[in-house]
């Protein structure tokens, strides 16, 4: 029979409210560190369905045992991915967001809500074993190389939207570089020697350019960090293997 929870105490929320803030601070900290941000950077493109602070929590946590986290997922979703949690594994926290109904002094709903946030617990794949007799669900997304023409069809909807910006695309011969964006000319160039994946990759890298801009302030070399961590996570998201260009 399972054990019912105990409530926990104003004092209780309190403290596990703290922690949380000081976990999420640490995290954040971490991004200052070269190996604190492609920590996060390769979290960032992997875990598409959490917000940014879990994230950096994955990150971080997975940093500071030693390892990268690759799948994430909760105790009971392993199970229906076929795989069950090792003994003796201990989680990554994240936090996990529950929406509570509102009432009014007497008990009855008044149709607001507010969201708070628990501590719950994910392990990563490297933490779990296939369960006996069962054949797990694969989890590996496909993975292109940026060499090939599998993503061509974006092309199209990544220069309409450099249309929207008030920007125009155009591909040419261009000898030392593979992409440019000219700010005042408001024109992106892509070099026409690369197949459609490299095109797909290049393009994105150059709007986002377009959208830092050089008005940000950032400089050349700050502003060149910030547009390639860009390009590496929306490129992983459309399924593009940048990895070794984003390095």
């Amino acid at each position: 029979m399972a054990r019912p929870h105990r409530k926990l105490t104003e004092a209780e929320r309190d403290e596990r409210r703290r922690r949380d803030r000081e976990r999420l601070a640490e995290a954040t900290r971490a991004l200052l560190s070269a190996d604190g941000w492609r920590a996060w950077l390769r979290a960032r493109a992997v875990f598409h369905d959490y917000s940014l602070r879990n994230t950096l929590l994955i990150a971080e946590e997975g940093r500071r045992r030693g390892f990268t986290p690759t799948h994430v997922a909760g105790f009971k979703a392993w199970l229906k991915l076929g795989r069950s949690v090792r003994k003796g594994e201990r989680g990554i926290a994240i936090l996990a967001p529950v929406r509570v109904k509102e009432r009014d002094s007497e008990g009855e709903e008044t149709g607001e809500s507010r969201v708070f946030f628990r501590t719950a617990y994910v392990f990563d794949v490297s933490q779990t074993a296939p369960l006996p007799g069962v054949e797990p669900a694969p989890l590996d997304p496909p993975r292109a190389p940026i060499e090939g023409d599998s993503h061509a069809e974006l092309l199209a909807p990544l220069e309409a939207f450099a249309g929207g910006l008030g920007y125009t695309v155009c591909y040419r011969q261009l000898e030392r570089v593979e992409g440019l964006c000219d700010h005042r000319g408001r024109r992106i160039s892509v070099a026409d020697r690369l197949a459609a994946n490299g095109r797909v990759a290049v393009l994105v890298h150059e709007l986002a350019h377009a959208l830092v801009g050089r008005e940000a302030g950032l400089g050349k070399q700050l502003e060149e960090l910030v547009v390639e961590a860009v390009a590496y996570v929306v490129c992983a998201g459309a399924g593009l293997d940048t990895g070794s260009d984003s390095v």
